[in-house]
């Protein structure tokens, strides 16, 4: 028999679902990035069903959102007899891995002062190259201060660097890195931040997140041992969901560029502080789930624990 505090907690995602139900092949794709790859990236069709089912997600429409993710180049699917086993394909685990160390790490960064520039000279690349490239940067975080000329105060640079070779472009366009000229007459390179990047826009989405999720750490608390396998699952996996999409346009900019009281900075810690109180009994909950299809399904992967700085025990 549940609790009323167990309820309470129901309760809150109840409200939540009515009010921000989430696309089944999106919620997929969370799953898959949080939940699955830590237990080898794949699993069997029922066993997803049964993941999915606490958010009212009809085991039809996970069979068409795992068909249509199928056809998008995502994941691949084997049948064996009646059953299906869906992993993630090797480009999507690649996406899959960049898109994700972003979660889980801060989204406000330490900064030497440079900034890194990336530009091609006129015609080094061909059109198609260049929107692809735009593309790619644009999701680093890189602004475009022209077509072929590209910039951002603290990238990852080993990231960079993939991608470049990734479309192999390397020798087809200059990386350097600049800072502020001393003693010379100028706008400060800060101001760029206020040109070039929404920070407003992006700061309404982790406010928007944090209105959502800022009385979670109080409901857990006083749960304590009650809160249940399926509820901290659910609450994770909404957590990351959301999340994950309030930092989708966050260029990750340094500490140093970004306003007072960055929302993204408290958004991060609130993410990081439910899902440090929610994940060893989620654990729990999707364990059980894979092994219901797959009594050798692995064990959460080592890279699990490192998430948000380190997971707390």
């Amino acid at each position: 028999m549940q609790t009323t505090r167990t309820r309470s907690l129901q309760d809150w995602a109840d409200r939540f679902l009515e009010a921000n139900p989430p696309r089944a092949k999106s919620l997929v794709m969370t799953l898959f990035g949080d939940a699955i790859r830590p237990h080898g990236g794949a699993l069997w069709l029922g066993s997803l069903i049964r993941l999915l089912a606490p958010f009212g997600i009809s085991d039809r429409l996970v069979r068409t959102s795992v068909f249509r993710l199928a056809e998008d180049g995502w994941l691949s699917g084997q049948r064996e007899g009646r059953r299906s086993l869906y992993t993630l394909r090797e480009s999507a685990e690649r996406r899959f891995t960049r898109a994700y160390n972003r979660v889980y790490s801060p989204t406000y960064l330490a900064w030497s002062g440079l900034w890194t520039l990336v530009f091609a000279s006129t015609g080094a690349l061909n059109p198609q190259t260049r929107s692809e490239l735009r593309k790619e940067l644009n999701w680093e975080g890189f602004s475009a201060i022209s077509p072929t000329v590209f910039v951002h105060p603290n990238p990852d640079h080993e990231t960079l660097h993939e991608i470049l070779q990734g479309y192999g472009v390397q020798r087809d366009v200059f990386v350097t890195t600049m800072e502020q000229a001393t003693g010379m007459p100028g706008r400060p390179l800060a101001e760029l931040v206020d040109e070039y990047w929404p920070l407003e826009a992006i700061s309404q989405n982790y406010s928007r997140f944090i209105d959502h999720f800022d009385e979670l750490p109080g409901l857990i608390e006083e749960l304590g041992a009650q809160l249940t396998p399926e509820h901290a699952f659910v609450t994770r996996s909404l957590l990351i969901h959301e999340y994950r999409r309030a930092l989708l346009h966050d260029p990750r900019l340094p500490i140093e560029l970004l306003p007072p009281d960055w929302a993204g900075k408290v958004a991060y810690e609130l993410c990081r502080d439910v899902y440090n109180a929610t994940w060893q009994r989620a654990e729990d909950y999707i364990m059980e789930a894979l092994r219901e299809e797959d009594p050798e399904a692995p064990p959460t992967a080592e890279f699990f624990f490192a998430r948000f700085g380190g997971l707390t025990h």
